[in-house]
This record gives C-alpha cells, sequence and structure tokens, in this order.
C-alpha cells in the first residue's frame, strides 16, 4: 500500500491497482480568502472506488471534486447529519447541498464500523470535532499494512481504544494547525484550539505507535484564512521538534510508500 498527500487534509491511498480518497478537495475557497479559480490542489492519479470523508466542513468535504474521480456508483461513507437547526449546522449545508446535487452515493456509517471496499478494509473511527458537528476518523487496512486519517479532530480519549484496537501503524496522518476559531455561532469563542496542534498531534503518534507521523491539515503555500480562524506559525517545524524520529513530513503530491 502506498498514500499520497493531496494537500490539506486530502489523501490518496492505493493498493492492488485500486484507490480511494479521503477528504479530497480541489476548491478551498470558503476557508482561504486569497484562493483563485487556477488554484488547484493536486488530482488523484486516477479514478477512485470510495471515498471516506470525515466531515461535512467545506474544506474536507468537495462534492464536485468527488464527481470528479470517483468511478460510477462509488460510495462516499460519511459521519451522520448535524443535529439541531440551521443555526447548528451552518457549517455543513453547504457540503449536504452539493452532496445531494451531484448525486453521490454518499452512506452514513457509525463509529466502530467496518467494510471492505476492493482490497481495502476501511473501518469508521470516533472522532471530536472543535466545531461540535459529527465527525469520523478513518482505518485503512490493505496489503498487511495499516494507517490512520484524523481529520481535523481535537485530541480525545479514544486514542487508546484506537491503539488497543489497531495499533501499531504504519503511518498515521494528523492536523497539526492547531487552529483557534471565533464564529459567529460560537460564541462566546474559545481560545482553544479546535483541531491538534503539532504537540498534540505528536503525542496522538505515540500512542497509536506510528511508524510514521504526517503532519497534514495546513498549506504553507496560503497563509490568508477567513477571519477568526488562526493557526499555529509553523506546523512542520513544530511538528517535527515534538514527533521526533516519528515525524515525515510529505509535501503536496508526494507518495509515501509503506512497503519500503
Amino acid at each position: 500500500m502506498r498514500t499520497r498527500r493531496l494537500g490539506w487534509a486530502g489523501l490518496e491511498i492505493e493498493a492492488d491497482g485500486e484507490r480511494l480518497v479521503i477528504d479530497y478537495v480541489r476548491d478551498l475557497s470558503p476557508l482561504f480568502t486569497g484562493w483563485r479559480s487556477g488554484d488547484r490542489l493536486p488530482a488523484p492519479s486516477g479514478t477512485a472506488g470510495a471515498a471516506l470523508v470525515t466531515h461535512l466542513h467545506r474544506d474536507h468535504t468537495d462534492a464536485a471534486a468527488l464527481a470528479g474521480v470517483l468511478e460510477p456508483g462509488a460510495p462516499v461513507l460519511r459521519p451522520a447529519p448535524g443535529h439541531g437547526d440551521d443555526v447548528d449546522n451552518v457549517t455543513t449545508l453547504q457540503a449536504e447541498r452539493e452532496l445531494a446535487l451531484h448525486r453521490l452515493a454518499a452512506e452514513v456509517v457509525d463509529p466502530w464500523s467496518a467494510r471492505e471496499i476492493g482490497p481495502f478494509l476501511v473501518t469508521a473511527i470516533p472522532a471530536v470535532d472543535g466545531l461540535g458537528d459529527p465527525q469520523l476518523n478513518w482505518v485503512v487496512q490493505a496489503d498487511g499494512q495499516r494507517i490512520f486519517h484524523g481529520g481535523d479532530t481535537m485530541f480525545h480519549g479514544y486514542w487508546w481504544l484506537i491503539a488497543r484496537r489497531f495499533s501499531p501503524f504504519d503511518a498515521v496522518f494528523l492536523p497539526a494547525n492547531g487552529a483557534v476559531v471565533d464564529a459567529p455561532h460560537l460564541q462566546p469563542p474559545s481560545p482553544l484550539p479546535a483541531a491538534m496542534d503539532p504537540r498534540q498531534s505528536a503525542a496522538a503518534a505515540e500512542i497509536l505507535d506510528a511508524r510514521y507521523a504526517v503532519p497534514m491539515h495546513y498549506e504553507a503555500e496560503q497563509p490568508d484564512k477567513i477571519a477568526g480562524y488562526v493557526e499555529v506559525a509553523d506546523p512542520e517545524k513544530e511538528f517535527r521538534a515534538h514527533a521526533g524520529q516519528r515525524a515525515h513530513v510529505l509535501a503536496v503530491g508526494e507518495w509515501l510508500d509503506l512497503s519500503a
């Protein structure tokens, strides 16, 4: 099995000539104020037999991008819709509308549920979203290797349960930008990170016993975000300092061959 970083939290996974994608997006304009139509993130190297979605924030679920890369009828495995009214769900409504518009084969899955898709065994994992929306993380197994994708989860108490069931991991992909969010519908705001910061991600990687710990959920080349979204200054540098020898920084578009 090998994996390729597609930018932000996007990941391509390939095994036995088949592939799936996780949190694959092409358009980040809902988050990046300076994003232009030509600022496209890398596309997968071929069509995908499935897509896994950690949550329905628009920087993690891009239905147009998925429609352009998925095989006909390919499943899009996703968490449950948000609870409450449109104010509670304001950060997920756009992605929900786009999934319906593109008529993707979206399926709601429960935490700890597993499914075989071609050569892959995928398991939905509990996660804690920094804005209170439903979120899953994912474990993907193929070719005797195992990876973890952490969406933009906060640090939580499920790490030890995940480790007992699945560790060691060949690679874990973890958010590391430590975003502090001040959103109009979340008042008063919290001064604490809504996604793991480099130190928290390094701690999670140690608990999960990762051979490679790969930071994600940051874009060094796109510094301008919407108001009220503040990241740590240098996620890569801080992650290397905290994760030590486990740290394996991947450039956008770069492959990591887990069979090596």
